[in-house]
């Protein structure tokens, strides 16, 4: 196991991380130029060696619901790969064809329904029309900024 200067200078040689102090100690890192709300890459590093890496939802990565890995146990080696994806995933935009229907849900499993009708993009919560977009790009980008992904 790494200690927590061992991990600190690790992760400190990624450039686009930014270093912020919080309680108890512990220490977190942004990636500021992320493409979502969520900036957090490292959270929580704590001097006893414990914290976490922000995986959201990729397949590699045993992550708990709010999309975190633990990197307590974790070698040199497995603390770059996790960073690099991490800054990998915050930075690339999802690359979904479109599709005549789709299903989008949250976190907290709400469901909304993208269909194109009529050369427009609209959403549904049920039955009820939510919003309409001109494009399906534009459509998707604004429920992705709402917490939802395709399921």
């Amino acid at each position: 196991m790494l200690t927590f200067q061992e991990k600190l200078d690790i992760i400190e040689t990624f450039d686009e991380l930014t270093k912020k102090d919080v309680s108890l100690n512990r220490v977190n890192f942004h990636f500021e130029d992320s493409l979502y709300d969520k900036t957090t890459v490292v959270y929580h590093l704590h001097p006893n060696g414990n914290g976490f890496v922000y995986t959201g939802d990729l397949p590699q990565y045993k992550a708990d619901k709010k999309g975190l890995v633990n990197i307590r146990e974790f070698n040199e080696e497995e603390l770059r790969e996790i960073i690099t994806a991490s800054i990998t995933y915050l930075s690339e935009e999802e690359k979904i064809e479109p599709a005549i229907e789709q299903t989008w849900k949250d976190s907290e499993g709400h469901t909304l329904l993208l269909v194109e009708e009529d050369d427009r993009w609209n959403i549904y919560a049920g039955d009820n029309l939510e919003d309409s977009f001109g494009g399906y790009d534009e459509a998707a980008l604004y429920l992705r900024e709402e917490g939802f992904k395709i399921r």
